[in-house]
């Protein structure tokens, strides 16, 4: 009997009893014997669990145990058998939401055991491939729909806007028709949309191609003068183009979805780390400002400074390692063309501070 199949079975007859204390040792066994014995004592306590009751806390372990060491192939196994799963440990759910995308896949795409909170966390934390995953989620929720429409990347947008039972408000979707002026792969998936109105289609209409236009018209029925009016605003805002995201409104963007992070408990660390691996120092900054309680001016001051030290006191008030420090430094050098700088005699290396104690120096140094 394979692992795997050991662990896609799940409600083979009793055979062996292991009683549960030994199974965690088991676990940490790399015997073919003892690993057989352990699937089939996890086997067993699954079928000992009542439909709708929370799985106890020796099993849950066993199970992150055995994920944590499995291969590739296992994992990926584990996360299908897992995927429809309403038993599974969430701690475990949540651990293969976050692997490699194909072993997370299933798990994005099924499990009943992911919250708004949980999905939340993978567009924070997870790969770009996570997030379209998300966003092509069945009945994924407006909570969720609008933190993909706030973090406005075109990929995971476009993702949404072809997800057709994900619950899109009418704002939401008027929104992503604003987005569909600079994302065209918008568009197509936005005129076949369930809950386009015939408001929002006119507002569609003078963005799309001829025939998205004769698609919006057969299904709305718009006459030719509605459709001439359309047109003559089209060519009207041609002839006068307006930016289609100044400055200020990205900012207000970038501030609205770290707003949003912070209320649902999911601005972390992690966040501003990916932000700057994504070269959006101004997503950085106030993401900066709102996890350590600062001013954004505080943080932009101490990115610009000639030396590193504020920066790095404030990365370390919100729990960003030292080591990781280094490679964010070397990152934001490269969008800011050198700041902060390396002045002779920069001492934030030898800096050893609590978070708690950073924070305090950092204000101090930053008046």
């Amino acid at each position: 009997m394979t692992a795997v199949a050991a662990l896609q079975s799940f409600r083979p007859a009793p055979q062996v009893s292991v009683p549960p204390s030994e199974l965690l040792a088991l676990a940490k066994s790399r015997t073919t014997d003892d690993r057989q014995r352990l699937l089939l004592g996890v086997a067993a306590l699954c079928d000992a669990t009542p439909t709708g009751t929370e799985v106890s806390p020796v099993l849950t372990e066993i199970f992150m145990t055995l994920a944590r060491q499995a291969e590739h192939d296992i994992r990926k196994s584990l996360a299908e058998s897992l995927a429809g799963a309403d038993w599974a440990p969430l701690a475990l759910v949540n651990m293969l939401a976050l692997d490699e995308i194909e072993i997370a896949r299933p798990i994005i795409a099924s499990s009943p055991l992911l919250r708004d909170q949980d999905l939340l966390r993978i567009l924070v934390e997870a790969t770009i491939e996570h997030q379209i995953e998300v966003a092509r989620r069945p009945a994924l929720s407006g909570r969720v729909a609008d933190a993909i429409i706030d973090a406005a990347e075109p990929a995971t947008m476009t993702a949404l806007a072809s997800n057709r039972t994900a619950e899109i408000s009418e704002t939401g979707l008027h929104r992503l028709i604003e987005q569909s002026r600079r994302v065209a792969a918008l568009r197509a998936p936005l005129t076949r949309h369930p809950r386009l109105n015939e408001t929002l289609a006119r507002e569609l209409y003078s963005l799309v191609g001829v025939a998205l236009r004769q698609a919006i018209g057969e299904r709305f029925r718009v006459d030719d003068a509605a459709l001439s009016n359309a047109i003559d605003g089209a060519v009207s805002s041609l002839r006068d183009p307006v930016p289609v995201t100044t400055l200020s409104e990205r900012e207000e963007m970038e501030r609205r979805l770290i707003d949003k992070l912070q209320s649902a408990g999911q601005l972390r660390a992690g966040f501003l780390i990916r932000a700057i691996r994504e070269k959006r120092l101004s997503l950085f900054e106030h993401g900066l400002a709102a996890l350590g309680g600062f001013t954004i001016a505080q943080v932009r001051a101490a990115v610009m400074r000639p030396t590193p030290e504020a920066l790095f006191l404030a990365c370390t008030a919100v729990g960003i390692d030292r080591a990781v420090f280094s490679a964010i430094l070397e990152d934001i050098r490269k969008l800011t063309r050198g700041s902060p700088g390396e002045a002779q005699g920069s001492s934030w290396t030898a800096m050893t501070l609590s978070p708690s104690a950073a924070a305090k120096a950092f204000r101090d140094m930053t008046g």
